[in-house]
């Protein structure tokens, strides 16, 4: 095993660069609560400082997909698709079954340009969660209930927000709601059965309110739909804690792209649609088991080098007066300010593993258990 191998596996290398990723999340948090100020003068230059720092601290998580544990992300499309990439308004639908897809489609913002204005509709819990939540609030991200009786006035009100957003942004759907478990899943199948339509194998039964709301609502800003289904090579099914470790996969990501107009804009029409698609992604799923591989060219694109970098300055920052305090702790010989200092660092730890336990599948929402007993 080489050293850096050696590294990758040490808790104390886990909890330093846990360490940096929490200070400069709560350091960029501070820069972006003196940015509302901006607001009311200059709208979008506020929304252009905001997209900055948000790279900023969502492109350290990148980097340990990228560089850290050198997981591969390989397209299946056509060039004529990825010429359009990080060009165009788009919304991204993406099936959520591992704990890091969200990740994988951050790597693919990252590499073309739209990591710190992508936008997802996420539920209303993560605005509380330090660093995601405070971060998406100063996004513009739009936060639901998952109740859709609660949630139009304020998802409708939060789409139009961003019509006129100034940078292109890739704005991401889980039409399924919640994460792929099996119960889900049953239970999903009971509800497609209970309203005939056709069951899915390897998703849930997608929701539409969300999605007609979205293209209703970024009619006219929004060019295309990205149909995304993500799977794993060698049947893996990864964790943030696995590429924390340093573990690489391999990920094959099946892109589809579709133009705004060619999505009715009838409300009940466009959930056909989006019923349609989903048992076109159960079908890619199926080919993708059988054969190892999705249709289309494989395209790999190119990974930059941002994100090291920006990780290594806030590292750089962060960690030079830490190693500085924390050795003037124990050379004090003070039992008081040792034994604070290890209490601090057992506090960063559990924060830290509870940061990582938001994207873990078995802790993740009951949202769906129970849809059998309601109609959509």
């Amino acid at each position: 095993m080489g050293l850096l191998a050696f590294l990758k596996t040490q808790f104390v290398v886990h909890l330093l660069i846990g360490f940096v990723f929490v200070v400069s999340g709560l350091i960029i948090n501070f820069i972006q609560l003196f940015t509302l100020v901006l607001w009311p003068i200059n709208k979008q230059f506020y929304r252009r400082v905001n997209c900055r720092l948000s790279y900023s601290l969502w492109s350290q998580l990148v980097m340990l997909l990228e560089w850290w544990s050198g997981t591969e992300c390989t397209l299946f499309t056509d060039q004529e698709t990825v010429d359009k990439f990080g060009k165009e308004h788009v919304v991204i639908i993406l099936n959520h079954n591992f704990e890091i897809d969200f990740l994988c489609g951050w790597t693919m913002c990252e590499r073309f340009g739209v990591l710190g204005s992508s936008k997802v509709l996420a539920k209303k819990e993560l605005l509380y969660v330090p660093l995601i939540g405070w971060t998406w609030y100063f996004l513009e991200i739009v936060f639901c209930k998952r109740k859709w009786e609660e949630d139009r006035d304020t998802v409708i009100e939060g789409l139009k927000r961003l019509s006129d957003y100034p940078e292109y942004m890739w704005f991401l759907l889980y039409c399924e709601g919640t994460r792929f478990t099996e119960t889900k899943h049953r239970i999903s199948m009971e509800v497609a059965e209970s309203k005939g339509l056709p069951k899915l194998k390897y998703h849930l039964l997608p929701r539409t309110k969300g999605f007609t709301t979205a293209v209703q609502c970024l009619r006219g800003t929004v060019a295309a739909v990205y149909d995304v289904t993500l799977n794993f090579r060698g049947n893996k099914n990864p964790s943030l804690l696995g590429i924390l470790y340093g573990k690489k996969y391999e990920a094959d990501m099946c892109v589809r792209r579709f133009p705004l107009e060619d999505i009715p804009q009838d409300e009940k029409e466009a959930a056909k649609w989006l019923h349609k698609l989903y048992q076109e992604k159960d079908a890619l799923q199926e080919l993708y088991n059988q054969k190892g591989v999705f249709p289309g060219e494989q395209i790999k694109p190119t990974r930059r080098p941002w994100t090291l970098l920006n990780f290594l300055a806030w590292a750089t920052i962060l960690l030079s007066p830490l190693f500085s305090f924390a050795f003037g702790v124990f050379a004090s010989g003070s039992p008081l300010l040792i034994l604070t200092f290890l209490g601090f660092v057992g506090a960063a730890s559990f924060g830290v593993r509870r940061l990582i336990g938001v994207t873990e599948i078995e802790k993740g929402s009951s949202y769906g258990n129970q849809e059998f007993k309601k109609k959509e």
